[in-house]
């Protein structure tokens, strides 16, 4: 006997607002990439003082440099910029970049939809 099973994911999609629980799960799915994600939420207690090069006007709070990442991380430069791109294209991080520099930050909005997915729907 076959058992057809059809589910309705538009619920899902409501709570996860402009996220791809699969684009989530599979930013989530590298321990790096989890670290990452782990640092930012408390950037001071695991990354230098930022902005130091920043005029005053330009807020980039909760803001880590790529190269201080990048560092922390322990990977090559190519590797940590495709690992954050990912991330922050699957809604987990969101950038802000004034010149040359590039400073990515948790996306709260987005991990707190994610927790009521979870919450809701896992």
């Amino acid at each position: 006997m076959n058992f057809i099973i059809n589910i309705d994911i538009s619920e899902n999609l409501d709570i996860m607002g402009n996220m791809e629980p699969i684009d989530v799960f599979k930013a989530l799915s590298n321990e790096t990439r989890l670290n990452i994600l782990k640092w930012l939420k408390k950037p001071e207690k695991h990354f230098p003082k930022q902005g130091a090069h920043l005029p005053k006007e330009v807020s980039i709070k909760g803001g880590v440099c790529v190269g201080d990442i990048q560092e922390k991380a322990k990977a090559s430069q190519s590797t940590v910029s495709q690992y954050l791109n990912m991330m922050q294209n699957a809604g987990l991080l969101e950038s802000v970049r004034y010149g040359q520099w590039t400073y990515y930050r948790r996306n709260e909005e987005n991990l707190s939809r994610l927790a009521d997915y979870f919450k809701t729907e896992i």
